[in-house]
């Protein structure tokens, strides 16, 4: 199927949301996936997904969070941003695309990987009838773990962190957090839930995700053997697979 892609901006804030857009070349109102990419990271990481989904007629944004990497092209500084910026900006993301006159807005599901996917679980708990299901890659879960033990309280977390040696962040990425009860959260959001995650993942490992399958009421969890954190080849290609059947049943296609 024919699409094309646009450059759409968003708001938050005040502060500017770079995205594009795949839109399939069909009339009338048609489903919509919102794609949150990884600490980082940048909207690229889901271009070959937006790819596959709009050749399924299914239109897809991509965007880059506020802050979500030094590469970043959307307005915000990484030392501002956290998991919880991150599902603002979706929340604003959702709030603005639905008013796009070629969305079906009850058509609406959210696509996380890695840190965009525990910003997608967040924005999903709190604001259940906003999308229709959720889709998470190698979600992050581990960050709580990673970034609020090494500390006994809030009060002991610096101004500013490096993670791993490749990006600064603020003590709000840490204190954001501290007090969320993720897998909590998670029992009360009965939407139909696909979590794909590699099982060599050496960032997450895959105990994380099968928590939160047994804590969603209703979540699938499919495993890529070989794959790591982030999908390429062959297990970007079972990935996608995995999505369109997913969105088949909720019948996106």
């Amino acid at each position: 199927m024919i699409y094309k892609t646009t450059q759409i901006n968003c708001e938050n804030n005040g502060q500017k949301i770079y995205g594009v857009l795949y839109k399939p070349e069909i009339e009338g109102k048609i489903p919509l996936a919102i794609y949150a990419h990884g600490c980082g990271s940048t909207l690229e990481t889901g271009i070959k997904y937006a790819e596959q989904l709009a050749s399924n007629g299914i239109a897809t944004y991509l965007f880059d969070f506020r802050g979500g990497s030094t590469k970043s092209r959307s307005d915000g500084k990484t030392t501002e941003m956290s998991v919880m910026t991150e599902s603002s900006d979706l929340v604003s993301v959702i709030s603005q695309a639905k008013k796009w006159d070629f969305v079906d807005t009850n058509k609406v599901i959210l696509i996380g990987a890695s840190q965009g996917g525990m910003a997608s679980a967040v924005t999903s708990e709190q604001n259940p009838n906003e999308t229709v299901g959720l889709i998470l890659l190698y979600p992050a879960f581990v960050i709580q773990d990673d970034n609020c033990k090494p500390y006994s309280s809030p009060d002991e977390v610096p101004e500013i962190i490096n993670i791993k040696g490749w990006i600064n962040v603020g003590k709000n990425y840490v204190t954001d957090i501290w007090d969320y009860d993720l897998y909590g959260e998670m029992k009360h959001y009965t939407k139909p839930v696909l979590i794909i995650h590699g099982s060599d993942d050496n960032v997450v490992n895959t105990s994380y995700s099968q928590r939160a399958v047994e804590s969603y009421p209703n979540a699938e969890l499919h495993i890529i053997q070989g794959a790591g954190h982030g999908f390429s080849g062959e297990s970007l290609d079972e990935a996608v697979k995995q999505i369109l059947i997913f969105l088949k049943k909720l019948e996106f296609i």
